[in-house]
């Protein structure tokens, strides 16, 4: 079974797609797939389906919803052929959507999951660059975050199971993207940071770490002028929409490209960074 959340809903078994158009169909497997070859417990699915006030028959409406998966399941599975499965040892249905005491399990069978690839490759860009090998950071990164077509779950109603998960993957997805972003100064990259950065920092307006990397790929650009502004966008919106002041290390930052220093404090997400240009 292959499972693709980092976007639009996709879960295929045997190259079949096993994903039901109805809303709240769609929203259990989406559950399952999220957490394959884990329990989800019926009381967590009944949440995302109804929330805290489900109906009387929210468990039996849940086992329909889980009858029909395996009804679409059933039909993937008919279609293997060839090795292990045409000698018997096919799965069935019940075998890859499985009734747990207490919940429901979907097995992948050891197929790709885009979050767990995401996981993987993200933890080998930060391993990377704790050791210092910025290169090998940037470019593990940079795949890790390639998995991603859009928002997860994309087009998938979801309840409050759900929209936690969303939010939860989006932070890891940010954290993934400061530090390939950090990776690429580190390389001497900012003016092809530029882009990228521009559109991140109006997108995230709140993002310290963003707006500092992006205030030092201006001052390396030599747009020293830019990034003081840049700063003090910033601080016009934390201060209007949290009540806060930028965080001391921006502080720092900002008064570095004031006075041009060789040496200035880093960017949030890099305390050692230096404004240097490396052009």
């Amino acid at each position: 079974m292959d499972i693709k959340v980092l976007g639009a809903l996709a879960v295929t078994e045997n190259g079949v797609s096993i994903a039901p158009t109805a809303p709240k169909p769609r929203q259990v497997l989406a559950l399952l797939a999220l957490h394959a070859d884990r329990v989800v417990p019926v009381s967590a699915l009944i949440e995302e389906l109804w929330g805290v006030t489900p109906p009387r028959s929210a468990r039996t409406t849940l086992q329909t919803y889980v009858l029909q998966l395996r009804e679409l399941i059933a039909v993937a599975l008919d279609g293997e052929r060839g090795g292990a499965h045409a000698q018997g040892a096919r799965r069935t249905a019940k075998e890859v959507l499985v009734t747990m005491p207490g919940g429901y399990l979907l097995a992948s069978g050891g197929g790709a999951s885009d979050i767990r690839l995401f996981e993987r490759l993200a933890g080998m860009g930060y391993r990377a660059m704790d050791a210092g090998d910025f290169p090998g950071a940037a470019r593990q990164l940079r795949e890790a975050l390639t998995l991603w077509s859009g928002t997860a779950f994309a087009d998938v109603q979801v309840g409050e199971q759900l929209e936690t998960e969303i939010k939860r993957l989006e932070e890891s997805r940010l954290c993934a993207l400061d530090q390939r972003i950090e990776a690429d100064l580190r390389l001497g990259r900012h003016r092809e940071l530029l882009a990228e950065l521009t559109v991140l920092v109006n997108r995230y307006r709140t993002h310290e770490s963003l707006h500092g990397q992006f205030m030092l790929a201006l001052y390396r650009s030599g747009r020293r002028g830019e990034a003081l502004e840049a700063y003090q966008r910033l601080r016009a919106t934390l201060v209007r929409d949290l009540g806060l002041e930028p965080s001391a290390a921006l502080q720092r930052l900002q008064r570095s490209v004031l006075t041009a220093s060789p040496e200035p404090a880093g960017t949030p997400g890099a305390a050692k960074e230096r404004l240097v240009s490396t052009s």
